[in-house]
């Protein structure tokens, strides 16, 4: 079995606790939740769900080139929304940093995120 490794990149934010942007292993990378915060002031980018959604696709996009991959690696997003009725504005966005054939994904509803965020999404690439 290989050996884990940390994948970490200064063009997404920093953990902000004890765990990994992302670990690859062997030829899959299993990245964290990314919210749309700022990677160099750790803010977020604003209050709306689709400049959020924007900045975290950004954000995963480049611990994805950290990988050696891209966004067209990915096999599962797993999404999290505040609000369920922007399941639409986010599916828009989304298409904005992914093509067909489209990763298979999973949307859920939360009551809350860190740092007051509306939008989550984490990602399994394949390499």
């Amino acid at each position: 079995m290989s050996t884990p490794q940390v994948i970490s990149t200064p063009k997404a934010p920093a953990a902000i606790g004890p765990y990994s942007q992302a670990i690859q292993l062997g030829n899959w990378v299993f990245t964290s939740g990314q919210i749309g915060l700022n990677p160099s002031t750790g803010d977020l980018v604003g209050p709306s769900t689709a400049e959020q959604a924007r900045q975290a696709f950004t954000n995963l996009k480049a611990v994805a080139e950290q990988a050696g991959g891209s966004l067209a690696n990915v096999v599962k997003f797993t999404l999290f929304l505040t609000d369920l009725s922007e399941f639409a504005e986010v599916n828009a966005i989304m298409q904005e940093f992914v093509s067909a054939p489209f990763p298979a994904r999973s949307t859920v509803g939360v009551a809350s995120l860190p740092k007051g965020a509306r939008f989550e999404v984490e990602a399994i690439l394949a390499l």
